[in-house]
């Protein structure tokens, strides 16, 4: 059987793209197959491995929405992870949504909240072979102002912007403390668009997919 990576995120990992110019097709604002880089990993690793993606638009680590229903990740983490056993590795790249303005987390607060989702995803009995967790933290990049100015402004709000930044240090230091795997992905020279500030580019997809497809095969 192949190696199964489930790549849990949130827009970032689905794919959406803001600018027309930056994506093969701009109507359907998301990277086609061809540029995401869940899809991009998949090639690089090749038949031994199978890429799962699990990217939703808006997700949170552990936070519900009061506006958008069915973003909060712990609920589906479990039937995630059973629907996709055996897993050989969880990747996780979500925060970003968690520094929305209405949800009302400092990034202390979303460090608790991924640390929550990483302990419930150890507890469920999906892991092979041997029935160990293995768990890439990947924090992503810290917006860029311009979002204040952008469509995004609102409903991201003030403070995302600052929380943002602070996050994957939140983030370092619960993958240290939790023995897990850590990427920061803002440090390999991934970067945002200059539309909204908050999503990767589709340079951004493909170098976060070259750094993988070395990473991952050390990693299961």
């Amino acid at each position: 059987m192949k190696k199964h990576i489930v790549c849990l995120g949130d827009s970032n990992t689905h794919g959406y793209c803001p600018d027309p110019a930056d994506c093969a097709d701009g109507a359907l604002a998301r990277f086609s197959e061809e540029e995401r880089w869940p899809r991009l990993l998949q090639k690089a690793l090749g038949d031994d491995y199978l890429v799962i993606e699990e990217g939703l638009s808006g997700r949170t680590t552990v936070f519900e929405d009061p506006v958008e229903e069915g973003l909060s990740a712990l609920p589906y983490l479990r039937p995630c992870l059973k629907s996709h056993q055996p897993v050989s590795l969880l990747i996780i790249m979500l925060g970003t949504n968690d520094t929305k303005e209405r949800l009302g987390a400092n990034a202390y607060a979303i460090r608790k909240g991924m640390g929550r989702l990483i302990e419930k995803a150890r507890t469920v009995d999906c892991w092979g072979p041997d029935g160990t967790p293995n768990i890439l933290l990947m924090a992503p990049p810290a917006m860029g102002e311009g979002v204040l100015r952008s469509y995004a402004a609102e409903e991201m709000g003030t403070g995302a912007v600052e929380k943002s930044r602070q996050v994957p240090g939140q983030f370092r230091s619960l993958a240290e403390e939790l023995g897990v795997h850590f990427l920061d992905v803002g440090a390999l020279g991934c970067a945002f668009n200059e539309v909204d500030f908050m999503h990767l580019t589709r340079a951004s997809h493909a170098r976060l997919a070259e750094v993988l497809a070395e990473l991952v095969p050390e990693l299961a």
